[in-house]
């Protein structure tokens, strides 16, 4: 188990989890399906853990924010947000040196949340994945929503310009054609080095 302190910074100081860890169980695969509001990944994420022959834990910050986790606005304190996605970066890690794969869903925001979770993840097998669809797609999809902010997908499409992936796929394409890639590409990975 690792001690109460590990997570103080994220990481160890090595850069390892604890000895009773790796010896005692695998560690946990990781794939980030990471992209705008309504790019599509909720429902490639459904198709893909059911396709994939391996069983995968599904993890959202959508799930926990939905079953009321997050702190009261009118009490929360002005950086809660940082907090919530801080917390909810190394839990990925925790999940995953627990022996847990996980199927992440995520709009890594910032390029600050990019460098930490390359840093958390570094002892796991991971697998980044683009999610994209033409912006007249995704505005289409956020209005037939009704519950997203008009204008928040392409606001957010910034997450592609600091992040790089294993594979970028097109969710407006076939879905099996997408889930097909993703696949391939899952069961011919190398463990590219990232930064």
């Amino acid at each position: 188990m690792a001690s109460p302190g590990w997570f103080a910074d994220g990481m160890n100081s090595k850069r390892e989890w604890p000895e009773s860890r790796r010896t005692n169980m695998q560690l946990g695969k990781v794939i980030i399906l990471n992209g705008t509001s309504s790019s599509g990944k909720s429902t490639l994420a459904k198709t893909l853990r059911s396709a994939i022959g391996e069983p995968f834990c599904y993890y959202a910050s959508d799930q926990l924010a939905d079953a009321g986790f997050r702190a009261d606005k009118r009490l929360a304190p002005l950086d809660e947000r940082a907090r919530f996605f801080d917390g909810f970066h190394r839990a990925i890690g925790a999940f995953a040196a627990a022996g847990n794969n996980l199927l992440v869903e995520h709009i890594v925001e910032e390029a600050d949340w990019w460098s930490q979770l390359n840093k958390i993840l570094e002892p796991f097998d991971i697998f980044w994945v683009g999610v994209h669809a033409p912006l007249p797609e995704i505005e289409r999809r956020e209005r037939e929503r009704g519950n997203r902010y008009i204008g928040e997908a392409a606001f957010h499409l910034k997450t592609h310009d600091y992040c790089s992936y294993d594979i970028e796929v097109d969710t407006s394409l076939p879905q099996e054609d997408v889930i097909s890639s993703i696949l391939e590409a899952w069961r011919h990975r190398s463990g590219p080095t990232r930064g």
